[in-house]
């Protein structure tokens, strides 16, 4: 019988929201935590990226979850012209002339395009940022799926461990939000966020008998680059798979700008409530 923890995008919120959905799940059961923290596949989609990086760095979670309290980088700004990434979004999903709409990959496509020529911070500082707050520089041993996008083909990438990238850039083009941060530069190729093609790309985690995905999203939320999370978690059976989302608390806590550090004490404690409203549906299924 095999593991998998799933892990959604959802910016510095998401990350600390999905961490205080694991701290509440250890305060209602140590042992189910574990397991969750020792699955034989974990998926991480850019905020997920991060999270899933920091659980399967040896760090314990306690200390994980109590690092979203403090007080620290709460001055720190994103700088990104908003206008121009919401036009270039926007944008992406124009029809064709004859009214038919862009398809999935074509959208990703235009996306790309759109982070390929956006005024950003450069890639080096980027990396820079990411490299602070990476507790290990290694793969771990666990299967760990980091899912990007090519900003020119629109396909879909997945490192791991023996993809022969560094944990560091693997994470870093998950987590280019487009318009937001730079794309990242792999073996030549340009990468944007994973989370274009998908919220926590869930279908990372076929084949796994029990699957918990996490995701700082409403219940039911649609996708507009594809299947939703709900869709593809559908199409895990038969696998036994629960699927923990923002309550309205969340949604308060995450605000208008989920990218801001006040953000993250707000949404660990509101994702630390949820965990533990799940702990024990979750022990159910996993048993």
């Amino acid at each position: 019988m095999t593991d998998a923890l799933v892990l959604g995008g959802g910016g510095v919120a998401g990350v600390a929201w999905e961490l205080g959905v694991l701290q509440g799940i250890a305060d209602k059961d140590r042992d189910l935590a574990a397991r969750l923290l020792g699955a034989d596949r974990v998926v991480g989609t850019s905020a997920g990226s991060a999270v899933a990086a920091q659980i399967t760095s040896g760090t314990p979670l306690g200390a994980l979850y109590e690092a979203q309290l403090a007080d620290d980088d709460l001055d720190f700004v994103v700088e990104f012209d908003g206008p121009a990434m919401f036009a270039g979004w926007a944008a992406a999903f124009e029809p064709a002339p004859d009214g038919t709409p862009p398809d999935p990959l074509e959208i990703r496509r235009r996306i790309g395009a759109m982070a390929l020529t956006a005024h950003t911070t450069d890639e080096a500082t980027r990396l820079k940022e990411h490299e602070a707050h990476l507790l290990s520089t290694r793969w771990p041993d666990t299967d760990l799926a980091i899912p990007a996008v090519d900003a020119e083909s629109g396909e879909l990438r997945v490192f791991r461990r023996d993809s022969g990238v560094r944990l560091l850039d693997a994470i870093a083009a998950s987590c280019a939000v487009p318009g937001v941060w730079p794309p990242v530069t792999i073996d030549g190729r340009r990468y944007v966020d994973g989370g274009i093609r998908s919220v926590a790309n869930v279908d990372l985690a076929a084949g796994a008998d029990h699957v918990l995905v996490v995701t700082p999203q409403r219940p039911g939320s649609p996708s507009p680059f594809g299947p939703s999370a709900t869709e593809q978690v559908e199409a895990l059976a038969p696998a036994k798979v629960l699927m923990i989302c923002a309550d309205d608390a969340s949604m308060e806590a995450f605000g208008i700008n989920p990218l801001s550090p006040e953000t993250r004490a707000p949404s660990a404690a509101a994702g630390r409530a949820v965990g533990r409203a799940q702990a024990a549906e979750l022990a159910a299924l996993f048993a």
